[in-house]
Order: structure tokens, then sequence, then C-alpha cells
């Protein structure tokens, strides 16, 4: 995400990294490139303006000039900077109230019946929560089955009344709905328009009135940019909604919106969608998102991503088959099928610190693994728990029933033996080895 926006802050800071003499004038070209790679991200002029005006009087007052690394503190302003304009702190969601009501807003495409799901799935898996889905688009039979298609998928119940066209009573019999069966969370997916309307705001403001909800969301298409920003104003003005989302962050995103949207609306972007899957879906954090942007990564949210699919009990028996060299291809297999579940790859390597520019360029596959899957799963049980029997004959029968390459199968068998080998050294305590055997692989 953000790939232009963060190419272009790192050639305008590059002098600035560096350890040659630093000067005002220097630092004044710096910013000014800093703004322009902010234009350039569909960020609103005067913000950009205000935002370079604001690192300048900082670098100047805190003698930047004159520290002993000028390039780094720098950075860090701009960082910090960055940061105040996203919002500062990560907000969640306040899950007051019997039930809780959210309610969703924005144009038509933004992904917010999509989004809903996500919200629904992950209040449920994350918060313990027991959440309804209510489909209030009157007009679009499609978004009323599409929400119940992402119910089923993530086994949160949908309510819906086809014969009802009144989006303010749908609404009332859903949060009754909930009542009833013991419900804790009411998430209202109202209709979108292709533009705003009067009708569509109205509609939402009557809808607003009547339910009161906890939080009011405005969801909206982090591709779009400055009109993304100028659609937030309008919504606003009507709703004084409470958040906003932002949906596509996996896509083409020029940071436009992410940047300077809370500075318009003054109100926080509590969460992001990053891919397509039902898990695809991060509480925002200004800091770790403002890391990002400057090429840092994020390994705070990519060990939280891990914890959260670790299997302590699985750990437990790979630690044990490790130890008896038993380690073999469904292990493998079950590890991959963990780190897929983390979210989609480039999303995940945009998180590792100078991973971002060391792939520019490479297209990342959300199926990188298929090709090794097929191959393991072409391999008989016997061979997955014992890759040694697997000789020259059988590597072209694993070849061929997963349509690639005796290479590739060689290729997976040489990678598979250099992991088993690290994680014994790994569990065995035998780090100089370990450092040995990665330098011998470069």
């Amino acid at each position: 995400m953000f790939d232009n926006l963060s190419e272009k802050l790192d050639k305008a800071l590059h002098v600035l990294k560096g350890h040659g003499q630093i000067t005002e004038i220097n630092v004044a070209e710096t910013l000014k490139e800093v703004r322009r790679a902010l234009l350039d991200a569909d960020v609103n002029f005067k913000i950009a303006k205000e935002f370079t005006n604001k690192v300048k009087e900082k670098a100047l007052g805190q003698n930047v000039l004159t520290s002993l690394q000028p390039g780094q503190l720098m950075v860090k302003l701009v960082k910090d900077e960055l940061t105040q304009l996203m919002g500062g702190d990560a907000e969640e969601l306040d899950l007051t109230g019997s039930p809780t009501i959210i309610l969703m807003s924005g144009l038509q495409g933004s992904g917010k019946t999509t989004f809903s799901g996500k919200l629904a799935n992950y209040l449920k898996s994350k918060k313990n929560k027991k959440p309804l889905l209510v489909a209030c688009d009157v007009y679009r039979p499609a978004a009323i089955d599409q929400l119940h298609v992402v119910g089923e998928q993530i086994g949160v119940e949908v309510y819906s009344d086809r014969e009802n066209n009144d989006p303010v009573s749908l609404a009332k019999a859903g949060v009754k709905h909930a009542n009833e069966n013991g419900l804790n969370v009411v998430i209202i997916d109202t209709a979108g328009r292709l533009a705003v309307d009067e009708q569509m705001m109205n509609e939402i403001s009557n809808i607003h009135k009547a339910l009161n909800p906890q939080e009011t969301l405005f969801v909206v298409d982090a591709m779009t940019g400055q009109d993304a920003v100028n659609t937030a104003k309008v919504f606003n003005d009507v709703l004084n909604f409470d958040g906003v989302i932002l949906t596509k962050l996996d896509g083409d995103t020029r940071g436009g919106a992410a940047i300077s949207i809370k500075s318009v609306v003054n109100k926080p972007i509590k969460f992001i969608g990053t891919g397509e899957k039902m898990e695809a879906i991060d509480v925002f954090y200004p800091s770790r998102m403002a890391d990002r942007i400057l090429g840092m990564g994020d390994v705070v949210s990519l060990v939280e991503r891990a914890q959260e699919q670790f299997d302590e009990e699985q750990a437990r028996k790979i630690q044990k088959k490790i130890a008896k060299n038993r380690f073999g291809f469904d292990d493998f297999l079950s590890q991959i099928q963990q780190i897929k579940k983390m979210g989609n790859m480039k999303d995940l390597m945009g998180m590792i610190p100078g991973a971002g520019k060391a792939l520019k360029g490479l297209d990342i596959d959300d199926d990188a693994f298929k090709h090794i899957e097929a191959i393991i799963h072409s391999m008989t049980p016997d061979e997955r728990s014992n890759p040694s029997k697997i000789n020259s004959s059988r590597k072209k029968r694993i070849a061929m029933g997963s349509g690639r390459t005796v290479q590739d199968v060689n290729q997976l068998m040489k990678q598979f033996e250099q992991m088993s080998k690290m994680m014994k050294m790994m569990q065995g305590g035998g780090g100089k080895k370990m450092m040995q055997m990665m330098q011998n692989m470069r």
C-alpha cells in the first residue's frame, strides 16, 4: 500500500538520511519535495503545505542542523507529524448499548456491504460478540443476496425482509429481532448511491435519528483519493459520524484519503480493509501506518497477526517432531496454511522493514504457495511423512501429478531440507551453526 508515496518520500529524504552537511537550504528543498510527494498522492494542497510548514518549524526549533544525526531526527519529525495528521492514537469502537447499534454509511461501490461482514466477523472472533447483520438496502436485491452470502460465510445471522421497502422500519425490526434472540451487536447495512443525492442523505439521516446508534461509520474506497475526503465531509455534515473505514488499501492506493481525511472532518479512521478475505480487517494505528509510508515496516502488526494464527498445541507437537527428526511435509503444509491466514502476501511483506523497497516491481501473488501445495498434495501420505524416501522416479511422478517440473520438486525438497535444519538448530540452541548456514545459503 502507498508504494508510490513511500518511494517519493524516500527520495525526498534521501539527502538528509546521509551524513553529509545539512543546511537550512537543503532542509527547505527536501520539504519542498515532501510536499510535492503528498500532492502527487492526492493530499489537499492546503494540508500538504501546513504539514511541511510544521515539520520545518519543529526542525529549526529542535536544532536539527546541529544534531549528531540530523537526517534521522528529520525523518522522525516527518513520521511524528504524519502520525498526528492521521489521528495520533488508534480509536476502537464504542461497544456499549444493549444491543450495540452500528450504522454503516457510504457510496455504492465503496465496499460497505463486504466490510459490514468483515466487521461482524471481527466482533465475533476477537471481541466475543454475537452480531446480527441487517440488510436495509431496499433498492438492490443483489445487495441483500450479497449480505446473506457474507453472513453464511462467517456464520453470522442476517435479518432481511424483501416485502418491506421502508429502510427505517426495517432497521427497527432488525434491532427488535436482535433483542428477542440474544444478539448484542446490530450492524445496519444501508443503501448507497453512485453519487451523493438528497434522497439518500434524508434516508440515512432518518435511520440515524430513529436508532440513535452507538457508532455511525463512513465507509470509503481508499483508491478514490481527494474525492473520498470531499464525500466524507458531505456525510459528516448530515450524520456527524463517529469514524471512518478505509477499504481497498491492498489496491493501487495513492494515500491522499488516509493522510488528509482526519484533518478535514476531524473524525478518526477506525478500521482499514486490506484484502478480499473476511479476516482482512485491521484496527487503524496512525503511528504504524506512518512507519509503513516511510518504508520502516510494521513489525508490531506482523507479530500480532502471527500470534492470532499461532496454535500452541500444534507448535508443541511440531517441536517434538523436530527433536525426533520426524518433521514432514504435512507439518510444512500446516505452517503454510497458518501464514496464508495472516493476510495477502504483498501486505505482509510490506510490514517487514525495508522489504517494500527491496521487492519493488515484483508481483507477489496471493497464490504464491499454490504450486508448493500442489507438489505436496501429489505425494503419498508415506512420502509426506518420510521425505527421504522420495527418489528420482518418485520425483517424476510427483511432478507429473502436480503439473510442475522435476526441477520445481527438487527446489522444494532443498528448501524443505534447509528449513528443517534451521528449525533443529534453533531448537538445539545452535545459533553459531545457524548463522554459518544462513551465510552459505546466500
